[in-house]
């Protein structure tokens, strides 16, 4: 099946690598090996830093063989925030050492035979298993077994240097990701929940501006496809604030971040029920469109109700410097002032009017007390 124009070719265009083709037949790496984007040069440079410094400290403090361990952890620990850091850097250690523990043991109980050295990833892997370790400690406990019992001799002593060394190696990449610009990543979430609050204020206006007019089965299919768009923009915005909050979580630059943070979270928590009234109303628009609608007044009046919507999320996403750009308001005044009062609608228009209304409300109650 094709895409089209600048699109890659599906069924049949596989290579036994996993490998695709595009329309040109250029080979393209799946994504598991290239990133959507690179990570950030400071990050690439904090690593290359932490293993360097965890390298020549460990050879210093505990001279003998190649450092390995304490270059390991420091390449690991460093994160992409300060939290993470610190959960990398206790799952490394707490991995190396029953890892370490488990090759002392095995080479104590079966001697040096070759045959050990993968019986131990069996056995690593299932005390895990049994502890309901996490898969990155699972993996770190069978890694270690093998690196102990492959790279030198798997005495306690032995095994002791390499548990300390471990521990060196996680403290130096901690400390370096926390002292050199640990990360803040507040300005992706501003930019994502900016964009779902642009969007939704758009997306009420296309709404208001389809109800008082007639509309072909295409622009009805358009205008609930757009709509829908505001499901991945509330799922991004939601996933940037949480990578937001987490890496404030231990940083020492989280008191200048915290309100920013605070005030991002209770707009996306007001944004977030207004979207899914969206696409309710959206579809329940799609579902019982009729052409008589255009000549009811009380659907002009809830087109109305929706244009005030959308300019009081504008605003509020505004007031919160959320927008990636400058919006152009009318007022800086809240325009849904009041709920909509009305009479029973037309029996043939009562179900769509009704769930309208019913959206509108709760979205009159999200935006009300705070624009």
């Amino acid at each position: 099946m094709e895409r089209g124009a600048g699109g890659a070719v599906a069924g049949g265009q596989g290579t036994a690598g996993g490998c695709l083709r595009d329309y040109r037949g250029r080979m393209r790496f799946p994504a598991a090996i290239r990133a959507a984007r690179r990570a950030p040069l400071l990050q690439v440079l904090k690593s290359a830093a932490a293993t360097i410094a965890a390298w020549f400290l460990a050879a210093w403090l505990m001279p003998g063989p190649l450092p390995v361990f304490a270059a390991i952890a420091a390449l690991l620990v460093v994160q992409p925030s300060v939290n993470q850091s610190l959960s990398k850097a206790v799952e490394r250690s707490i991995g190396v050492i029953v890892g370490v523990v488990i090759a002392v043991l095995l080479s104590a109980l079966l001697g040096p035979q070759g045959w050990v050295v993968p019986a131990s990833v069996v056995v690593a892997m299932l005390v895990a298993w049994a502890l309901r370790a996490s898969t990155g400690t699972g993996n770190q406990v069978a890694i270690s077994a093998v690196l102990v019992l492959a790279l030198g001799s798997s005495s306690p002593d032995y095994a002791t240097t390499r548990i300390i060394e471990t521990l060196i190696g996680a403290a130096v990449g901690f400390a370096i990701n926390v002292a050199v610009v640990p990360p803040v990543l507040t300005s992706p979430a501003r930019r994502d929940i900016g964009l779902l609050g642009r969007e939704l204020a758009a997306s009420l206006d296309r709404l208001a501006d389809a109800l008082p007019s007639t509309r072909t089965s295409a622009e009805l299919h358009e205008l609930l496809l757009q709509a829908r768009l505001l499901r991945p923009m509330k799922d991004a915005a939601e996933a940037s604030l949480a990578s937001a909050e987490e890496s404030l979580s231990l940083n020492p630059r989280r008191s200048r971040h915290r309100d920013e943070l605070v005030e991002l979270r209770a707009l996306f928590d007001r944004l977030s029920p207004v979207t899914t009234q969206v696409i309710g109303m959206t579809r329940a628009y799609f579902d019982h469109y009729d052409d008589s609608l255009v000549g009811d007044p009380l659907v002009r009046a809830i087109a109305e109700q929706l244009r005030r919507a959308g300019h009081d999320t504008r605003l509020a996403v505004q007031r919160a410097d959320a927008a990636p750009e400058p919006d152009v308001l009318t007022s800086a005044v809240p325009a849904l002032t009041a709920p909509l009062t009305t009479r029973p609608p037309a029996p043939e228009h009562w179900v769509l009017i009704g769930s309208l209304m019913e959206d509108l409300r709760r979205i009159h109650g999200e935006l009300r007390d705070e624009v």
